[in-house]
């Protein structure tokens, strides 16, 4: 026993790394050798990211996704615009027509508007999450019951896009609520909301059908109430496709 550890010894010493990685492995056992390299390897990934990281930070700053400045590694906004937002006041109401009552988290203004075009016209997806956040830190509990309800979108933008604002937003808000999400409304035609006169938007709803069942409670979800003809819509579509209770929630809202 004695000389075979003497004879390890010395072809640790003298044989190289090969030969101490061999003896290495035939003491710990085959798999724990492996598991320790792979260990090793995946440290020397990490370590390589991190420094891939820094440089792509340093090259390319992050930049708040409301005034464009410089803001901290994974943050949406900056500190300035972050503050701004916290003293946006939140507005609950009955709702339009056909809704149990209606939630936004702050007004169409500042801040909050910055936020929906960074998500709409420039697809800064991570923006969603940060509204999703936001409606449930704030709103009342009662009000993040039910089935999460996406406002479908216009075909035309869906095609124009390759994403859906609400969508997103939904999905974000279901992940952090743990809710069930259902996308059982469907919007036909091609006459678009944005641009139009409030008594047009009214008098000309978008045309919004169930694609099944509707859940029994259903919450509607949208990125901005305007004046809550798609959501009446919506609305009406559900309770016609069996919904007893029909309540909405939206980032913002026109006032």
């Amino acid at each position: 026993m004695g000389a075979a550890r003497s004879s390890r010894g010395l072809a640790t010493r003298g044989g190289g790394a090969a030969d101490a990685a061999f003896e290495f492995r035939h003491e710990v056992g085959s798999e724990d050798f492996d598991c320790a390299r792979h260990a090793c390897a995946l440290a020397r990934q990490a370590r390589g990211v991190d420094v891939a990281n820094a440089v792509a930070i340093a090259l390319v700053p992050p930049l708040c996704a409301a005034c464009g400045r410089v803001c901290r590694p994974e943050a949406v906004l900056c500190n300035r615009c972050g503050r701004r937002l916290a003293r946006a006041e939140p507005f609950l109401s009955s709702g339009p027509a056909g809704l149990d009552k209606a939630w936004s988290s702050a007004p169409y203004e500042g801040v909050a508007r910055d936020l929906v075009a960074a998500l709409k016209f420039r697809r800064l997806l991570p923006v969603a999450d940060l509204m999703a956040e936001r409606i449930e830190w704030l709103a009342p509990a009662h009000m993040l019951s039910g089935t999460i309800v996406p406002v479908p979108p216009a075909p035309v933008r869906l095609r124009r896009r390759g994403f859906d604002p609400a969508g997103e937003l939904a999905g974000a808000l279901a992940e952090r609520l743990q809710a069930p999400l259902e996308c059982c409304l469907e919007r036909r035609g091609r006459r678009r909301q944005a641009g139009r006169r409030r008594a047009e938007r009214i008098g000309h709803p978008p045309r919004i059908y169930s694609t099944g069942a509707a859940p029994r409670s259903a919450l509607l979800v949208d990125d901005v109430l305007t004046t809550g003809a798609t959501l009446t819509a919506c609305a009406r579509a559900l309770r016609a496709a069996g919904s007893s209770r029909v309540v909405a929630v939206t980032f913002s809202r026109r006032l």
